[in-house]
């Protein structure tokens, strides 16, 4: 017997103790007293929390299993959320109703908005976060969900039944073996498994077992998904030291201050819970010549570098970075853990030498002469799962009811972690009900990015999410990541709140009632330069001027124009969020036009859908090289546009595969002698034109 905690409830339930002696089982085994679940995820971070809050939010009787309940929304990196491309995600989880951004808006110590030169589709909200306080906010939220049980345990094993013949794939997964040999049914289960899978620690030449410091890594759990067939890859990652705040010398570095007013990551939330008087600075040092003499000094003291293991690019080591970047300075943030801890996080410092170098090379860097090293960093190394073998559902095609998310996928980052989440908890509990599955597009969403580039390319190393991975960024902004995904999570998936349509709705109407107003008042040029004469607006021009196009200057916002023009447009100036977003609106409104045409074209290509079972080695139907069909068997594309971004797929094959998925299509209209396919239906038939 053990607790299940899930709503304030103490359920007792008993577990089969049954040792299985392999994954592979058949037939129903659901024993009486054994526990059963819609949906079970395995792993507490941010891919499984978000998961198992979306999956009960659609309706599935789900459990969340971790090793240890007190680690749920502990951040085992750095202290903080969002950034260019991060913060656009944030955005888009906050509009499928996750949990991160509103969590963020009651945790943090530091909020700013990055690129702010630039133009607002490519800020990215960013925050410092308090940990101790995310891991309290988090913890209260997933232990009060409704439908979402929480329970410590290891699982060991999957419980594999025979597969459901109109799916692919080899089995299907209905539960999971906890280490001690219990047993629990599932319809559909998650792995979040972070960096446990065979994960290793590493420190200098020292190397021990353990998805994180503290914690043991899943052994078993790794061996079966190899053993099933899945091709396995190897990864690493790791995180800086962490330095006694009181020891550093801060009077000497470039301080940075938050951003007033703050600009909350939910949008549900108008503010955050910190005024900005109130927020902790954030400060700036660099590296020199003695921290890369010391890192050159002891390279053979290291072997987390040494390692062919492949680590993150764009978050690199303090090795990896002088090592590929010799005779460079490089920058290394202070940031703080949290309102009342005694910690700093050196951002851009992550390392793996021997503690005692480690804090040899830290005392050479300015401000830092004194620090004294409280815990050394690590590395972490760990298996990941190749992603071209989930599907855009983020349920894998060799098991049935089976979904990845996370790192186990091959990314970096708690923002691509959560993304992936919501995606997953969404369509395993949609695959319960036996419901079409909920897919982000790469048209509507950096999600659709995110996942896109995984289940068509791949990665070698982890991956994490930039702006300029997205082809459309003008229409994939922050500011309208609501409009974009929130009404269909509510219609399609049912992850949405009423609250949350309910807000996102006004919103549109407001956006769409003003844009409105915006273009039915018109003046001469001449009486706008009166009205507004800090905007530049030229005298010359002879037709009359919409307030639309005058809110287009870049020194014209909309409590300026509600100045000029109090009445009807001072009403849109009463929400801060809705005079922004007008703004924003305005100033793309030629260039979307364009992107818009483009966005349709590409549809065009994802409505040309690839059938499931096509078996790309032997079809005779289609030409094509030994090499493509190889590529194709194994990333298996859904779509015509996914198939042409394949490396190695060639313009010839997609030609011939456009035509072949075009007949094929004109003959099973002449075979059903209906008309052609609903343009609105997202089915998942063989051949399907949306």
């Amino acid at each position: 017997m053990f607790p299940l905690r899930g709503r304030g409830l103490c359920v007792a339930a008993s577990l089969s103790r049954q040792h299985l002696p392999s994954a592979w089982l058949s037939g129903n085994h659901a024993a009486p007293g054994s526990p059963h679940f819609d949906v079970v995820v395995v792993g507490g971070g941010h891919a499984g929390t978000e998961a198992a809050a979306a999956a009960a939010r659609c309706g599935s009787r789900t459990l969340l299993l971790t090793h240890r309940v007190d680690t749920i929304g502990q951040m085992s990196c750095n202290p903080s959320f969002g950034g260019i491309g991060k913060g656009h995600l944030m955005r888009e989880v906050d509009a499928l109703d996750g949990l991160c951004s509103r969590i963020c808006d009651q945790s943090g110590v530091h909020y700013k908005v990055l690129n702010r030169r630039k133009g607002p589709a490519v800020w990215g909200l960013r925050a410092q976060i308090d940990r101790k306080l995310y891991k309290q906010n988090m913890q209260k939220e997933i232990l009060s969900t409704p439908l979402l049980t929480v329970e410590e345990g290891a699982v060991e094993d999957l419980i594999l039944t025979e597969p459901e013949p109109e799916h692919a794939g080899k089995c299907r997964a209905s539960g999971v073996v906890l280490v001690d040999g219990s047993i629990v049914h599932a319809e559909s289960v998650i792995l979040a498994t972070g960096t446990f899978l065979r994960g290793v620690v590493v420190i200098g030449l020292e190397m021990r077992p353990a998805g994180r410091l503290g914690d043991q890594p899943s052994v078993g759990l790794a061996q079966t998904l190899e053993r099933l067939g899945f091709v396995v890859g190897r990864l690493k990652t790791g995180t800086p030291p962490r330095i006694a705040k009181e020891s550093i010398d801060f009077s000497i570095l470039n301080k940075q201050t938050p951003d007033n007013p703050s600009v909350p990551f939910s949008f549900l939330n108008e503010t955050v819970w910190i005024k900005p008087e109130d927020q902790l600075p954030c400060h700036l040092t660099h590296t020199n010549p003695r921290v890369d003499a010391i890192v050159l000094e002891n390279l053979h003291l290291n072997s987390h570098v040494k390692e062919t293991t492949k680590g993150p690019r764009y978050c690199p080591s303090i090795e990896s970075k002088v090592l590929r970047f010799p005779n460079r300075v490089h920058q290394v943030w202070l940031e703080p853990e949290g309102m009342d801890s005694d910690l700093i996080y050196p951002q851009g410092l992550s390392v793996t030498l021997p503690a005692e170098l480690q804090e040899k090379m830290i005392m050479c860097i300015r401000g830092l002469e004194k620090a004294k090293m409280i815990q050394p960093g690590y590395g972490v190394q760990y298996d990941y799962l190749d992603p071209r073998q989930i599907a855009p559902s983020l349920e894998t095609r060799l098991v049935q009811r089976l979904f990845f998310a996370g790192q186990i996928n091959g990314t970096t980052g708690y923002e691509e972690a959560a993304a992936q989440g919501v995606v997953a908890g969404v369509n395993a509990s949609l695959r319960v009900s036996c419901r079409p599955p909920f897919i982000v597009s790469r048209t509507e969403g950096y999600i659709g990015v995110l996942i896109d580039d995984l289940t068509t390319l791949g990665t070698s190393e982890p991956y994490r999410m930039f702006t300029s991975r997205a082809e459309f960024r003008l229409s994939l902004r922050p500011d309208n990541a609501d409009s974009r995904l929130t009404f269909r999570g509510y219609e399609e998936a049912g992850c949405v709140s009423q609250q949350r349509y309910d807000r996102a709705a006004w919103m549109k109407s407001s956006l769409e009632e003003g844009i409105s107003v915006l273009k039915s008042i018109e003046f001469s040029s001449t009486k706008w330069k009166k009205l507004i004469p800090q905007a530049s607006i030229s005298t010359s021009r002879s037709l009359p001027v919409r307030a639309l196009d005058v809110l287009k200057y870049e020194e014209v916002d909309m409590e300026l124009l509600a100045k000029a023009v109090p009445d009807p447009l001072k009403k849109y100036t009463e929400c801060r969020e809705l005079a922004e977003r007008l703004k924003i609106e305005a100033s793309y409104e030629s260039v979307l036009l364009y992107q818009l045409q483009e966005i349709k074209e590409v549809q065009q290509d994802e409505a040309l859908q690839l059938p499931e079972d096509l078996d790309y080695l032997s079809v005779r139907d289609v030409s094509l090289s030994h090499e493509v069909r190889e590529k194709l068997h194994f990333s298996r594309p859904q779509t015509i546009r996914a198939a042409s971004r394949i490396p190695g797929v060639t313009p010839a094959a997609i030609i011939n595969l456009l035509k072949f998925v075009k007949t094929t299509q004109q003959r099973q209209t002449a075979m059903n002698g209906s008309p052609q396919t609903d343009p609105h239906s997202r089915d998942t038939s063989k051949f399907q034109e949306l």
